[in-house]
């Protein structure tokens, strides 16, 4: 497992001092354009439920789009995506969720997820966990049974993963930036 987690953390770009300068942002386009990288790293996202009875796989806008199409994919699952307010063209339900300056909402679809039906949900990385956070919440809300959340990236030193196992969601990531 060493070589793969070292394969993909060679694939990530860091781009220092962004947004904002202290920030090194971890940016997976240069994963998801290295062909070998991006199918291993959805193998890996998807390996623990493989064979299992998925319904759906959510994805949080932007990155979250392309990594949980693929898994929705691998898994035989449909994909619903979790979007920032006013972009989706039906009826919605909407959360609002705190961000490091202020606050921001993300909706869904009421009829995307049927009650009970079995959720992942997908993003490139975990950080604080705000934005997961929500989206599990929201989905909670429709009725979905979030049965796990995964990313590509966690930054454990913000606490994202350890927030979202406390809601009873487990949390699969591939590749760890520690003291970022």
């Amino acid at each position: 497992m060493n070589s793969l987690i070292d394969k993909l953390e060679s694939t990530i770009r860091t781009i220092p001092d962004y947004p904002k300068p202290g920030i090194a942002f971890r940016d997976i386009t240069t994963l998801l354009g290295d062909a070998r990288a991006f199918r291993r790293a959805v193998d890996e996202l998807v390996q623990p439920w493989a064979g299992s009875k998925i319904d759906k796989v959510a994805g949080i806008e932007a990155r979250g789009f392309i990594l949980g199409g693929a898994v929705a994919h691998q898994l035989s699952a449909g994909f619903v995506p979790i979007r920032k307010k006013g972009k989706l063209p039906y009826d919605t339900v909407r959360i609002a969720y705190s961000l490091e300056y202020g606050l921001d909402e993300m909706e869904i679809h009421k009829d995307a997820i049927r009650p009970q039906e079995k959720v992942i949900l997908v993003d490139d990385l975990i950080a604080t966990g705000g934005s997961a956070d929500a989206a599990i919440r929201l989905m909670q809300q429709i009725g979905a049974d979030v049965v796990a959340a995964v990313f590509v990236i966690d930054l454990p030193d913000l606490g994202g993963a350890a927030k979202l196992e406390k809601l009873g969601v487990p949390v699969r990531t591939l590749v760890s930036f520690a003291g970022d």
